[in-house]
């Protein structure tokens, strides 16, 4: 039994009871009857998981920082550098990668979509009837997560995603169209860790540059974690036959920031990799991300918006303002979206 201590200090098996209980929840789950939505546990592929599960980078082939990554965000446009200078930003990144080690949580939950109107829209597996969610699977009693901020409640009118399960209510247009045909959602979140905090602190305080590098590293590093999980996602449906769409996160379009504490805790984040929000729903540790994958039972054609126009700081963004974005445009066109 691994008994690696967490960032809480408990360890793997100290969750072990909780995940045996949620899937017991599961298993208890009433047969899916007409109008019903069927019991993850019952119908979701082998290969993808039905509780909450940790993720570590180094049991999965590691991590690669992405150097063009970094220097974008560092806002280099392929100025020449001098060979002492970039000596000194390599030596950055490869510490980044030496000392840090992401790790993360995810999970897999039936999605529930609303139109607001209290009509709930089949996916495109072709339910023959609306698919609300049973008693047993909503509100305190599920068996994922507790009640957050963002969670539960939706504003009246407005579509919305529900995941089964958990508490988790996505509302806004740009989420609903980016999950209202799937059949399942991908919740996955990853994190360098508090030591990750402590070096940039540390760096921060003392030297400037080093400081601003490791920023921009840390940041690279942190998008590289959660593009693998993205990959494992992706590799688990594509063997089950099934298809994804890219990862959508709180912030982007009009999915606000207040859905970050359901989703952890959909994950059971805080216990499984430390990742926790602060008041004003930010993400501790900083170099940390969230996101949500729509699972298909079909190619999606539409996945919503992605890139500059879903994204709330377009307005004031310093790499638009310099002709420059914070995404590869080759992303942009990557099957899904």
């Amino acid at each position: 039994m691994i008994t690696r201590p967490g960032e809480d200090g408990r360890t793997d098996a100290d969750a072990l009871p909780r995940e045996a209980a949620i899937a017991g929840a599961h298993s208890r789950a009433r047969a899916p009857e007409s109008g019903q939505y069927p019991s993850p546990a019952a119908s979701l592929p082998a290969t993808l998981p039905a509780a909450p599960t940790p993720w570590r980078a180094a049991e999965h082939g590691g991590v690669r920082l992405d150097r063009e990554e970094m220097y974008r965000y560092l806002g280099h446009t392929g100025q020449h550098l001098e060979p002492e200078l970039a000596a000194r930003i390599e030596a950055i990144a490869a510490g980044v990668e030496s000392d840090l080690a992401p790790r993360g949580a995810w999970g897999v939950f039936p999605v529930i979509a609303s139109t607001g109107s209290g009509e709930v829209s089949p996916s495109d597996a072709g339910a023959a009837n609306p698919r609300p969610v049973p008693p047993e699977r909503e509100g305190a009693g599920a068996p994922h997560a507790s009640v957050a901020a963002g969670a539960d409640s939706a504003p009246e009118g407005m579509p919305h995603i529900r995941l089964g399960g958990t508490t988790v209510v996505l509302s806004g247009r740009d989420i609903f169209r980016h999950l209202k045909d799937a059949r399942w959602a991908a919740v996955i979140t990853c994190t360098l860790g508090h030591e990750s905090e402590r070096m940039l602190r540390l760096a921060g305080s003392r030297r400037p540059f080093e400081g601003a590098v490791l920023d921009a590293a840390c940041s690279a590093y942190a998008e590289a974690a959660a593009e693998a999980m993205d990959n494992l996602v992706s590799d688990r449906a594509r063997d089950a036959g099934l298809f994804t769409t890219w990862r959508f996160s709180p912030g982007y379009g009009d999915l606000p920031l207040d859905a970050q504490p359901a989703l952890l805790a959909a994950v059971n984040a805080g216990r499984l990799c430390g990742i926790t929000t602060t008041p004003a729903n930010l993400l501790m540790p900083t170099k940390s991300i969230t996101a949500i994958i729509g699972i298909f039972d079909q190619e999606p054609t539409r996945a919503g918006m992605r890139g500059c126009a879903a994204c709330r700081l377009r307005t004031g963004c310093s790499f638009r303002a310099r002709g420059a974005t914070c995404y590869r445009q080759e992303d942009l066109h990557a099957p899904g979206t």
